[in-house]
């Protein structure tokens, strides 16, 4: 079974998690800089007791999107408002399986959905691995309702705006015959129809397709903004790695009239043998910026004679759009060698995980923080004493809360969590209090955590949760 990584990991893997202990790294760049970083306060979103759950989303009024695991194993979708908890998976559209994704202002939420019908050719579109047709759904006044694919068997979601569009991928009916015929590097699959990116919406029962690059017969859209302009990814079957973590042979641009643009790279391509190498755009916000992951180029030295399973030789690095300056390379947390940017707001703050060794299935991630040029390992900037360690990071709002999820240090579950950032409104706590004082020291405003191992029953947890 699997927890949605949009990525984003849509989104980076979780089995980035199945390494060895989490480390903190001393970050002396960060050391340097003449502004210090804001403090955050974190909440485990619990619930407590749940050995798994994962936040997706937070928009601006503070809604945060997800799942959690039900006694049974399956996955429901949640939401978590001001400390209330509310599962909306029931009674779904049929299935065992949900997840909500993203919402927008007005609380309507979108994420993904399983029916009761199986999957006629058995894809594994999803990742929870039933056998059962999964679909995007919209979920507004306590009613979910599936939304339409292109004729095909399912579809899943990208990000909902304000305008109530939705951005996602759904199937058609025709067989893809580039597509390889064998599980995708992150379990998903093997994928037999074609699936194209798609907006749905604004009116009921609405979908409109979009088109990939001239060239390619793919797409995926991950992300809508009130603009009507979305980005996503571009590819073919064979290049192209379904959510999560996604990536596919081009990052693109929708302008509203569904042109498509290419964003470029940062040097490398896609290689589908190695879990997150492509280029990929997950977030646009309101004035045109985009964040994602792109690869570099392949490295070449004695330790890399060519071989596209080795994954330390092909790195990949978030990165921002933007007319002006086209993609910027955000880079990594001082000693990381890889990462991707998962989430994004309107004042171009970027957030997403950063992993400490090469290769996704190696490496430890923890949450980054990219504001104004510097990048900031945002374990640094929470408590010493909190009960999360905070892994990876999927959406920051307009006030800089950002939400994801992290292990608990005492018991090794994985929790979704929102953090805060300390300002006149979140006083309330001495950690808090000492920031907005100026009294904490450079060393403790940016120092590291303790070391965290992950327990044998959380890298189970994971290993049930993830392909």
């Amino acid at each position: 079974m699997k927890s949605r990584l949009l990525l984003s990991i849509s989104s980076l893997s979780l089995l980035t998690l199945l390494a060895i202990p989490l480390r903190v790294v001393a970050q002396e760049e960060q050391q340097q800089q003449t502004e210090r970083p804001r403090r955050y306060t974190v909440t485990d979103l619990g619930p407590a007791g749940n050995p798994f759950s994962q936040a997706t989303f937070v928009n601006n009024p503070g809604l945060v999107t997800g799942l959690d695991t039900a006694a049974d194993g399956t996955q429901h979708a949640v939401l978590w408002y001001e400390g209330l908890f509310t599962d909306i998976s029931q009674p779904g559209i049929g299935g065992p399986n949900s997840q909500a994704g993203s919402a927008n202002a007005f609380g309507q939420v979108i994420g993904q959905a399983e029916t009761s019908n199986p999957d006629p050719n058995n894809e594994n579109f999803c990742g929870y691995g039933t056998g059962l047709q999964c679909l995007a759904f919209l979920w507004e006044n306590g009613v979910m309702s599936p939304l339409p694919t292109l004729g095909g068997t399912s579809a899943s979601w990208g990000q909902i705006n304000n305008r109530g569009e939705i951005a996602g991928y759904a199937e058609e009916d025709t067989v893809d015959p580039d597509c390889p015929g064998m599980v995708a590097v992150n379990g998903l699959g093997p994928q037999v129809l074609y699936f194209e990116p798609v907006i749905w919406g604004p009116q009921p029962g609405e979908i409109r397709e979009l088109h990939p690059l001239k060239g390619d017969s793919v797409g995926v859209a991950l992300s809508i903004n009130d603009e009507s302009q979305a980005v996503g990814m571009s590819g073919t079957c064979a290049n192209t790695v379904l959510p999560g973590p996604a990536a596919s042979a081009h990052a693109v641009l929708w302008e509203k009239d569904g042109t498509v643009r290419d964003l470029g790279n940062l040097g490398g391509t896609v290689n589908p043998q190695v879990l997150g190498d492509g280029n990929a755009a997950f977030l646009i916000n309101n004035h045109g910026q985009v964040a994602g992951v792109s690869a570099l180029p392949e490295v070449k030295s004695a330790e890399c004679p060519g071989d596209p399973q080795n994954s330390s030789c092909f790195p990949f690095h978030p990165f921002l759009w933007t007319r002006e300056t086209g993609m910027q390379d955000l880079g990594v947390l001082p000693g990381d060698f890889v990462g991707a940017g998962l989430g994004m707001n309107n004042k171009g703050e970027v957030v997403g995980p950063s992993i400490s060794a090469p290769g996704l299935a190696a490496g430890t991630p923890r949450v980054f923080l990219w504001r104004d040029g510097v990048m900031h390992d945002l374990n640094s900037l929470i408590p010493p004493d909190s009960p999360l360690y905070l892994l990876i990071a999927y959406a920051i709002n307009d006030s800089g809360e950002i939400a994801g999820f992290g292990v608990e240090t005492s018991t090794g579950d994985i929790h979704a969590f929102l953090a805060t950032p300390c300002d006149r409104y979140h006083l309330d706590s001495d950690w808090c209090k000492d920031d907005a004082d100026g009294a904490a020291s450079e060393a403790d405003r940016t120092g590291g955590r303790p070391t965290v191992f992950l327990s044998e029953s959380a890298r189970k947890l994971l290993q049930q949760h993830v392909p």
